[in-house]
C-alpha cells in the first residue's frame, strides 16, 4: 500500500469542485458566508448577489426529462418538486395553467395533544394531533397555451442547479420557463420568456387551501392572503408578485394580470409564525406572516430574474457539489430515453443502468437540499404535498421514519441538513420532559414502569411540531432519537454540538435508570444463573405482544444509549462519574440470544417467534444497522451474526420502500452485494396505479391498499444511504472501502465526499472492483484504520490533514 500525506490531491477519477472551481463560485456570490443561514421564516438581510455567472453548462448538469406535463390530480407521483429548505412546491409545469402546490414546513394544525385517552395512550387524530397542511396554491393561466396547440413539449428537473424548467413551441415560437425555490431570497421564483417575438397573456392567482380570502393591492401590486387556525392559534400568509420589462401587468381583483409581455417573472413566499421555543407556546406572536411575505416578495422583485436565478443556483451548488458520483456508464439507448421510459426499461430488460443509479442517489440529495434547511426536519411526506389529509397526517413517526430520513445527511456530504433534526429534537426536548413527568405513570398506560419511578423524557409512536405525541407511548424512541443525534458528532466531531445535546441525551439516559427492571437468566451453555437489567412491558415496532420484557429492540438501543453517553461524559469532562454509573449499568443488560427453535436472532427474550416472520420492520437487527454491535468480524460471536442472517433472510426481499431500503442497508453490513444491490434496483421498479416503488418524479409510492399508493419520502433518503454505505463503511477508529460493491458497478467508478464516523472525509475511485486510490481528508479526527480486501493501514492525521493511499489491493 502506498501512502502520501497532502493538502490538495483530489481521487484522480472523482471529480469533486476543484480548488480553481470553489474560487470561481465565491467569486460568482461575493463570499461564501452571504449564502445560506436564513432562520425560519423571519425577516433577514439582503443576500449577497453573484458577481459572476455560477450557471453550468447542460452537459455538467444532472437531469430528469419528460415528455408531458403532470396533472392536476396526479401531482404526487408526476409534479416536480423545488424547495428552499422551509418553503416547498410542486409544480405542473403545464404550458397553459403553471399549477404550484406550495408548502411550508410549519404549517401543521393541532396543538399539544397534551390529555391521554381511556388506555392511557395520546389520542391520534388530525382534531388533535393535528396535521402538516398546504400553504397555498399558486395558477399562472395562460390561454393561449393549451396544451393541444404546442409542439415539441418538454420538462426537466435540473438537481445539480435546483431548478424545474420547461419549453415547448405554439405558433414557431419557443417558450421557456425556470422555476426555483431560492434559499437566500427565502421565495420562489417562476420567470417565463420566449424566443422568437411570442407574447405571454394571462393571470396570476394565488389561493388558500383552508377557505381563506385574497385580497390585492393595486398600489404595491401584490395579492396576499393570512389567516389562523382556530384549533392552535397558528398564524399563516402568502403572497405573491409579479413583474415584466415588456407589456402590462397589474392588478385585477383578487389576481394579478398581465398581457402583451415578452417575459414575465411571478415571486411568491409565505410562511407561519410557528416558532421552536416550548416556552413561547412554540409561536411568535410578533409576526405576522402575510405582511412578512409581501416583504419578501417586494424585496425580490427589486432584482431581475437573472440575478435571482444566479443567487440560488450559487446557493444551491455550494451544497450539492459536497459530493461527486460515478457508477459506471450507461448505454446511448438508455440516456435516449426520458426518465419515466428509462425506469421502465430498468425494470423490464433488467439491464443496469448505473448512470440513473447514480442520478438516484443524488436526487436523494437533492430532496434533502430542498427540504432540510433552518426550519422543521422533513417528515413523512418531505415539504411535498397534494393535499390537506396526508396519511398519518405526515408526522414524524419515532420507530424508523424520522430517522431513517437522517441517515443519509453525513454519509453524503450534507451534514448541515442534520441541523434540522438536531434543532427539531432540542426544541421539543423542554415538552417532552414535561409530558413524560406528568403522564406517562398513567395507571392506564399499558408500558408505564414498574419500579414506579419516572425520569427524563420520553415520546410516543409520532410526534408533532408542538411539543406532542400521538398513538402509543413508544419507550425506546428517546434512546433512537438520542442515538441518531449522538451519530452526528460521530461524523463531525463537533464538541460545541455534543455540549447542546448532552442534556438530551442524560435525559434518555435518567428515563433508562428508572425503567430497567431486573431478571434471571441462563446460560445455556454452562447453565450458570446470573441477574441482568432488561426493558419493563414493552412493544417490538410494529407487531407480537405488546406486553414483552426485555425485547431486543430496546436491549440494542439502550446498549448503544449508555455507550454514548459515557463518550459523551469524557468527552465534555462532564457528568463522568454518572457517565461511569451508567456504563456498569450498560454492563448489566441482557443482549439477545440465538434461538434454538428457529436459529435466528431472537426478536423477543423468547426462543419462540411471537410476531410476524416477513414482517416489515427489522427491529430486532438495530444492532446490526444502524447500530454496530452486530457485525461480521471477530468482535461478534459467529452464532449471533449467522442468526442474525438468517433472521434477515427469513423477512424476505421484497416489502415497501422504506423497508427495502433498511434490508439493504443490513445486507450491506453483512457484505453481501448482490442483496443490497437487488433491493436498491427494488425501490427503482417503476411505481403503477399505486403499487410500491417509484413515481414518474422518482418519489418513492407506499402501497397502503390494493390501488392506493401515497409518498413517503424515507426510502428516497435510505436507499440513497444505502448505496453509500455499499462503497464505504465506517465506524469510530475504522473506514472500510468497497464493502459491498456489486457487480454492476465494479468495471469502474468513484465517489467523492463521502462522511466518515470518527470525524473523517474519503474520496475513492476504483476499477475492475479493486480500490485504485483513496483520499482520507480530516474534518476532526484523528486516527483511523482504513482497510479494503483485507488490507489494513493505520492514518493518523491533524485536522484539516488528508492522506492518498494508492495500491490498496
Amino acid at each position: 500500500m502506498e501512502c502520501s500525506v497532502d493538502d490538495q490531491h483530489t481521487a484522480s477519477s472523482a471529480r469533486r469542485p476543484s480548488r480553481r472551481d470553489v474560487l470561481s463560485l465565491a467569486a460568482a456570490t461575493g463570499t461564501f458566508t452571504a449564502l445560506g443561514g436564513l432562520p425560519a421564516f423571519a425577516a433577514s438581510a439582503p443576500p449577497r448577489r453573484p458577481a459572476a455567472s455560477p450557471m453550468l453548462s447542460e452537459s455538467s448538469t444532472t437531469r430528469f426529462w419528460y415528455q408531458a406535463p403532470a396533472g392536476d390530480t396526479t401531482m404526487i407521483e408526476q409534479g416536480l418538486p423545488v424547495g428552499n429548505g422551509r418553503l416547498g412546491a410542486l409544480t405542473s409545469n403545464d404550458p397553459a395553467r403553471e399549477l404550484l402546490l406550495i408548502t411550508d414546513a410549519t404549517m401543521w394544525t393541532g396543538g399539544l395533544n397534551g390529555e391521554l385517552d381511556a388506555d392511557g395512550q395520546f389520542p391520534y387524530a388530525r382534531e388533535n394531533f393535528g396535521s402538516f397542511t398546504l400553504l397555498a396554491r399558486l395558477t399562472v393561466e395562460i390561454p393561449d397555451h393549451d396544451l393541444s396547440a404546442v409542439s415539441g413539449y418538454r420538462r426537466d428537473l435540473d438537481i445539480s442547479q435546483g431548478v424545474v424548467s420547461s419549453s415547448y413551441r405554439v405558433a414557431g415560437v419557443t417558450y421557456e420557463r425556470q422555476i426555483f425555490a431560492s434559499h437566500p431570497d427565502d421565495a420562489i421564483v417562476l420567470h417565463f420568456s420566449q424566443r422568437g417575438g411570442g407574447r405571454y397573456t394571462g393571470t396570476v392567482s394565488l389561493d388558500g387551501t383552508h377557505n381563506e380570502t385574497t385580497a390585492a393591492d393595486p398600489r404595491h401590486g401584490y395579492a396576499s392572503f393570512g389567516a389562523a387556525f382556530p384549533d392552535g392559534g397558528l398564524r399563516y400568509g402568502a403572497a405573491v408578485t409579479a413583474y415584466s420589462s415588456t407589456g402590462t401587468v397589474r392588478v385585477d381583483g383578487s389576481a394579478i394580470s398581465f398581457s402583451g409581455c415578452r417575459e414575465l417573472t411571478v415571486v411568491v413566499s409565505g410562511g407561519t409564525n410557528y416558532a421552536p421555543d416550548e416556552a413561547a407556546g412554540y409561536r411568535d406572536p410578533a409576526l405576522d406572516p402575510q405582511r412578512l411575505a409581501r416583504t419578501k416578495v417586494q424585496a425580490a422583485a427589486r432584482h431581475s430574474a437573472t440575478s435571482l436565478l444566479h443567487t440560488h443556483v450559487a446557493d444551491h451548488r455550494k451544497l450539492y457539489e459536497q459530493l461527486d458520483l460515478t457508477l459506471g456508464e450507461s448505454s446511448s439507448y438508455q440516456r435516449g430515453l426520458d426518465t419515466w421510459e428509462r425506469l421502465q426499461a430498468r425494470y423490464t430488460d433488467g439491464e443496469a443502468d448505473p448512470e440513473l443509479e447514480a442520478a438516484y442517489l443524488q436526487f436523494g440529495r437533492y430532496l434533502m437540499i430542498a427540504g432540510s434547511r433552518d426550519s422543521l426536519p422533513l417528515n413523512l411526506q418531505g415539504l411535498w404535498l397534494d393535499g390537506n389529509d396526508p396519511d398519518w397526517m405526515g408526522d414524524y413517526h419515532t420507530d424508523i421514519n424520522i430517522q431513517m430520513n437522517y441517515w443519509m445527511a453525513d454519509r453524503a456530504g450534507l451534514s448541515g441538513s442534520f441541523d434540522a433534526y438536531a434543532d427539531y429534537c432540542l426544541a421539543q426536548f423542554p415538552s417532552w420532559t414535561k409530558l413524560t413527568r406528568d403522564l406517562f405513570q398513567d395507571p392506564r398506560n399499558r408500558f408505564r414502569n414498574s419500579t414506579g419511578k419516572v425520569a427524563g423524557w420520553a415520546v410516543a409512536f409520532s410526534t408533532n411540531v408542538h411539543g406532542g405525541s400521538g398513538w402509543w407511548w413508544h419507550p425506546a424512541g428517546n434512546a433512537w432519537l438520542a442515538n441518531t443525534l449522538f451519530e452526528h458528532y460521530e461524523y463531525t466531531q463537533d464538541k460545541a454540538y455534543l455540549a447542546r445535546i448532552q442534556p438530551l441525551l442524560k435525559g434518555a439516559v435518567e428515563f433508562w435508570e428508572a425503567r430497567l427492571i431486573t431478571t434471571t437468566v441462563t446460560d445455556p451453555a454452562t447453565g450458570a444463573s446470573r441477574e441482568v437489567l432488561i426493558d419493563d412491558s414493552d412493544w417490538s415496532p410494529e407487531h407480537g405482544p405488546q406486553d414483552a420484557k426485555g425485547m431486543t429492540y430496546a436491549q440494542e438501543l439502550v446498549w448503544a444509549l449508555f455507550a454514548n453517553y459515557r463518550t459523551a461524559c469524557t468527552v465534555l469532562g462532564k457528568d463522568t462519574a454518572h457517565g461511569r454509573t451508567v456504563d456498569a449499568l450498560r454492563e448489566r443488560l441482557y443482549l439477545p440470544r440465538v434461538s434454538p427453535v428457529s436459529g435466528w436472532l431472537e426478536e423477543w427474550m423468547s426462543p419462540d417467534n411471537l410476531g410476524e416472520t416477513t414482517h416489515r420492520h427489522l427491529s430486532p437487527l438495530i444492532g446490526l444497522f444502524p447500530g454496530d454491535r452486530v457485525r461480521p468480524d471477530a468482535s461478534t460471536p459467529k452464532e449471533i451474526v449467522d442468526g442474525a442472517t438468517a433472521l434477515l433472510t427469513a423477512r424476505g426481499m421484497d416489502s415497501f420502500g422504506w423497508a427495502n431500503a433498511w434490508r439493504s442497508l443490513c445486507w450491506a453490513r453483512l457484505k453481501n452485494a448482490d442483496k443490497a444491490y437487488e433491493l436498491v434496483v427494488r425501490n427503482l421498479r417503476p411505481s403503477v396505479g399505486g403499487t410500491n416503488g417509484s413515481a414518474m418524479n422518482l418519489f418513492d409510492i407506499y402501497e397502503v391498499e390494493k390501488g392506493r399508493g401515497i409518498f413517503q419520502i424515507e426510502s428516497n433518503f435510505g436507499t440513497a444511504a444505502a448505496m453509500v454505505e455499499m462503497l464505504v463503511y465506517s465506524r469510530p477508529g475504522h473506514v472500510e472501502l468497497l464493502p459491498a460493491l456489486p457487480e454492476a458497478w465494479a468495471r469502474a467508478g468513484a465517489i467523492a465526499g463521502v462522511g466518515v464516523r470518527g470525524g473523517f472525509v474519503v474520496d475513492l475511485s476504483w476499477r475492475a472492483g479493486k480500490v485504485t486510490e483513496a483520499r482520507l481528508r480530516s474534518v476532526g479526527g484523528r486516527t483511523t484504520t482504513v482497510s479494503f480486501g483485507g488490507t489494513t493501514r493505520k492514518v493518523s492525521l491533524k485536522p484539516g490533514g488528508s492522506v492518498t493511499l494508492r495500491d490498496l489491493a
